[in-house]
């Protein structure tokens, strides 16, 4: 098989072509889901001039692999704040567990908390880190483009999407570049629409599908969403001249 993209960022830049239906509005957003979905939604929206922000989702590995994925959590927490501030503790968090999954490799309640928590505590760190103390977008009753580098599982992406619902957007839209049938599927029940350029009838791994798919770094992330923000900034402050 070969390679199909380039790496992610030409990825989200082929995905920005099937949206350009929602290019500058500033009723809708894109959301990265850290850190390889970044650079893709980056591309989203710097070529449809939107507001970039990140929907922060860990994978919920096994104990001895954790690379397998037997669920994931999503920090609702860092998405409720910017909606309704009187929300406070876990009580957004959404923790998602494949049941067939965990029972088939034999991990207990005790192994799912212990690694529940230890990877809430990670998210909480990129929410701190990856902001710097700028607010998270405003979700409510928006449109919602959320992109990943790839989806194998979809367990993720659920989480994501889950948690989004709670700040009742208008719309939500998957954005990648690669998915397997079984997890577009599934996800399209829960969302508006399934942007995928590629879906193979037989999926391995994402990485198959990209001549470079190396780590996306937590600079890197930072750094995209900085130049995004200061970009859409520059924008809004150009059409309020203009038009006033």
């Amino acid at each position: 098989m070969n390679s199909v993209f380039t790496d992610r960022r030409e990825a989200g830049r082929r995905l920005a072509k099937q949206l350009a239906a929602y290019a500058n509005n500033p009723q809708k957003i894109v959301l990265g889901l850290p850190r390889g979905g970044v650079p893709v939604a980056y591309e989203i929206a710097k070529n449809l001039n939107l507001p970039l922000d990140v929907c922060l989702v860990r994978k919920l590995g096994l104990p001895n692999c954790s690379e397998t994925a037997m669920g994931a959590i999503s920090l609702g927490l860092c998405l409720a704040k910017a909606e309704n501030p009187l929300m406070r503790n876990d009580s957004g968090n959404i923790t998602i567990i494949d049941e067939n999954i965990a029972q088939l490799y034999g991990v207990n309640s005790e192994q799912i908390s212990a690694i529940a928590a230890k990877e809430k505590a990670e998210l909480k760190w990129r929410d701190r880190f990856y902001r710097n103390s700028r607010p998270m977008l405003e979700i409510h009753n928006r449109t919602i483009i959320i992109a990943d580098d790839g989806i194998a599982t979809g367990l993720t992406m659920h989480a994501a999407v889950t948690v989004l619902c709670q700040c009742e957007p208008e719309k939500i839209i998957i954005a990648t570049p690669v998915a397997s049938l079984p997890a577009i599927e599934q996800l399209a029940t829960e969302v508006d629409d399934i942007i995928c350029l590629i879906k193979p009838k037989f999926f391995d791994a994402v990485s198959k599908w990209y001549e470079d798919f190396s780590q996306t770094t937590d600079r890197e992330v930072c750094d995209l969403l900085s130049q995004q923000t200061r970009t859409t900034l520059i924008g809004v402050k150009n059409n309020y001249t203009v038009g006033n």
